[in-house]
């Protein structure tokens, strides 16, 4: 966790709300993240493809493009679908949540937002990506040492 908060994470926010937008974007800077904010789903699609986020939080209800479909289009492209989601939502019905959960969420934070809770997840599910990228960067030295081994025992 420590490594990627000193790389300094880059965090897009996603919220048509002003005012939770700009919250959530002075918390992660106070804490030293990097923000990028924008303000609809097509912004954040665009904001995703052109630089590489290591967390998106998304807010559900916004006009044209919801976050629910945001979050599958993410999912569906090769270069997005392994950057973890939190949904942002005033709505706290199970249904809503379970919704999240199945296009590709790993976290749901119910507005109004608390400071603490939003920088436990935050750091939460920071830790956990670089705790994933550690262990497929580890596999990977793992299968090419295999293959070298195989290699050096099939010359005796």
């Amino acid at each position: 966790m420590d490594n990627i908060k000193s790389q300094k994470a880059n965090i897009l926010v996603v919220d048509d709300t002003l005012d939770n937008l700009r919250f959530l974007s002075k918390t992660l800077i106070e804490q030293g993240y990097k923000v990028r904010g924008v303000q609809n789903g097509l912004r954040a699609l665009k904001a995703a493809q052109l630089e590489p986020h290591d967390l998106v939080l998304l807010d559900i209800k916004m006009p044209e493009i919801d976050g629910y479909e945001v979050c599958k289009q993410l999912k569906a492209s090769k270069q997005t679908q392994e950057i973890p989601i939190i949904f942002l939502s005033a709505l706290d019905d199970v249904t809503n949540k379970v919704k999240a959960f199945e296009v590709g969420g790993v976290d749901y934070i119910t507005k109004p937002f608390q400071h603490e809770e939003v920088l436990a997840r935050v750091n939460a599910h920071l830790t956990l990506r670089n705790q994933q990228v550690q262990l497929e960067t580890q596999n990977a030295e793992l299968i090419k040492l295999n293959e070298q081994l195989k290699q050096e025992i099939a010359r005796r």
